[in-house]
Formats: C-alpha cells, structure tokens, sequence
C-alpha cells in the first residue's frame, strides 16, 4: 500500500461522549425525544444498528439531554413514569458544547453517568468482551439518589460483548429497575443480546446514513480527500461514517483497486500479484489494513452472492457498472450454492486470522485460492 495515499484526518473525529453533532440520524432522535416529552419513557433502550453510523453518539447525546435537564424540568420520577410534563419543549436533543453538564460528561466526570465499556485485562491489554466485574457496580450507582436530584444514567458500549455473567447481571437491573434510572444499551447485532434483555427494552433501529451525508463527514473530517474520493469511500462504506474513515486512514481505495484488479484475473489468478498483497498485509504494523482488506472483501462477497441469487441484467445500487461486469461473470462461473460455500469458508478463515493468530499472508493465499477453485467450477 502506499502511505501517501491515506490522507490526514486534519480534523480529530471526536469520541462519541464527546461529539456535539448528529447528522443524519434525526428521526431517531424525534424518537427518543418524543419519549421523553410523553412522560412515559421506557427505563431502558437497545440503540442498534451497524457500527460507525453513530449509535454511541447518540447514546451519550441523549444521555446529556436528560442530566442537562436537572431537577424539576422533566427528570423527575413523575415524569418518569407518567404523572407529569418537562415544563418546555426543546426540539432536539441537542447540549452546547459549552454547557457544563457537556464538558462532565466528555471528561468521563460526571457524578450521574456511569459507562461501561471493555477493560484492560491483569496484563494492561483491552478485554474483548465486558466481564462481570466490569457491570457489578451499576447496580448500587442506579439505585443511589442522583447527585443532581435527576436522573442517574448507564450507557453500555456495546452490549453485544457482554459476556454470559455480566449479561445476567445486567438483566437482573432490567427486571427490577430502580426509580429515575435510564440504561442506554448500544447494540451492532441486537441477535447476540439474551432474548430476555430484548423484551426488556425498547428498541431503537437506526438505519445507515446516506450515502451523501457519508461523503460530506468525510471531506470533513478528511479534508485531504477528493471529493470522487469521498464519494467512493461512502459507497464502499454502507453508510458508515466510521468505516469511511477508517478504510480512508489505511489507504483502503488503494487496497481495493488492488483487491479488484487481483479479482479480475479470476479463474486463473495473478500469482505474483497475489503473493505480493499477501506480504503487504503480514508486515508488522499492518494489521489496520489486514482488517481493511477483510471488510472489503466481504463487502465484495456480499455483493457476489447478491448476484448469484438474484441474476441481474444491470448494476444495483451501490455497484459501479465495471464491478457488476465483473461480479455477474464471476458469479455465472458456479451455483449459487457453491458460492454460499465460499462465503461461509471465506468468513471462517477471516474470523480466525485474529483470534487463532494465523499467518495472514497464508490466509489472504487460502482466500483467493478459493474464490479461484471456486470460479473454476
């Protein structure tokens, strides 16, 4: 890959809890505004959808809003639970920067917030999923008086690493919640969560940004981007901001044109190009743009058994006329069933390239080698 093609993010993506903006989730945010106005809000939400469209941001947007609020102004357990009205009507969810309660809850110090969020293990590396020690406490903050006389607010980020311990802890808050407590589960795939922590919950579905609204985060937050730039890694996203800009960061425009080009040679593939992409993504330090390149190759899979199964004439949205050429003849080169095969092996072996620690130049071969037994069929 080549490092001059992955531009700056000049200006810093801030972290969610810290993130003054929400653009293009504006009917999910009606929602849960509306919720609280009604006097009738649910204690507890299940924000889903697909990562990098601004879940979390959301979370703690809303989270702000209902501490900014204090005391006497809709925080209090009437309005809770149905027996009053907030005294105004705001129209968003929206907290200046400069307000106080703002800057505690960026800071990570506000006394009626309490995050939850994968810890460092005894040897200071981060967990991979949240641990019973992680959610013990949340219990006793919920149930002790707000410290501002409002609310007392959890954020979980996200619930589907919730191990089988922490998920039944977290459930025994769901079953008995206490007075002025709200919990905020971020979820990618809701699937994961218990059953019993879904019917608990009321559910909040985002769906992913447009395409447009992706491309102009991204000139924001990567000025360095051409705007053809910007719209290719929208596409390429899903409406995902996140994912733009990661896969902007390591170059991922690169990397798929490479991925691409490597395609086109199916069914008797560029060795030497192979050999080749596979060196560059077991270097030491490449494991962002290992990742990279196994996003885009799903998104490529996907778009291929999308294909297979539907037999278009034309391009879909979201695929350029050169990639459903290239698509539709590969995808005439076997069944439908061989190729949900494919997936299926493809995903395993990406899976397992980080949590079994296997040779990634040995996977990226076993990957391409089976598109290409399979193309030859």
């Amino acid at each position: 890959m080549n490092e001059d093609l992955a531009p700056d993010l000049t200006e810093e993506w801030p972290e969610p809890r810290a993130n003054p903006d929400l653009i293009g989730l504006e009917d999910a945010e009606r929602i849960l505004l509306d919720a609280y106005l009604s006097g009738r809000m649910p204690h507890a939400w299940i924000i889903s959808g697909p990562r990098g469209i601004g879940k979390a941001t959301l979370a703690y947007r809303f989270a702000r809003f209902v501490l900014s609020r204090g005391k006497g102004e809709g925080a209090s357990r009437s309005a809770l639970f149905g027996d009053g009205l907030p005294n105004d009507q705001p129209d968003s969810l929206y907290v200046s920067p400069n307000d106080p309660v703002f800057r505690r809850v960026a800071a990570g110090g506000h006394g009626d917030l309490l995050s939850v969020e994968c810890a460092l293990n005894e040897r200071g590396k981060l967990r991979t999923e949240i641990v019973i020690n992680d959610v013990r406490g949340i219990g006793s903050f919920l149930r002790l008086t707000a410290a501002e006389g409002g609310w007392r607010v959890v954020v979980i980020d996200s619930a589907d690493e919730l191990n089988r311990n922490a998920a039944n802890a977290v459930l025994k808050m769901l079953e008995e919640p206490p007075a002025q407590a709200l919990l905020l589960l971020v979820s990618h795939n809701p699937g994961r969560l218990l059953p019993t922590i879904r019917s608990r919950c009321r559910k909040l579905r985002l769906r992913p940004l447009k395409t447009a609204t992706v491309a102009d985060l991204a000139l924001k937050y990567a000025p360095g981007l051409s705007l053809s730039d910007a719209s290719e890694l929208a596409r390429l996203s899903e409406g995902s901001i996140g994912r733009a800009l990661n896969l902007g960061a390591e170059g991922g425009l690169s990397l798929y044109h490479d991925l691409v080009g490597l395609l086109d040679t199916l069914p008797r593939l560029d060795i030497p190009a192979l050999d080749d992409l596979g060196s560059r993504l077991a270097r030491a330090g490449a494991d962002d743009s290992f990742q990279a390149v196994s996003d885009l190759l799903r998104w490529w899979l996907g778009r291929l058994i999308q294909c297979a199964a539907r037999k278009e004439t034309a391009a879909g949205e979201g695929v350029t006329e050169e990639e459903w050429a290239l698509l539709n003849r590969i995808a005439q080169s076997a069944s439908l069933d061989r190729w949900l095969e494919v997936w299926e092996k493809i995903n395993r072996l990406l899976s397992r390239a980080d949590s079994a620690n296997l040779d990634r130049k040995q996977v990226v071969l076993n990957v391409f080698l089976t598109l290409e037994n399979a193309a030859r069929t």
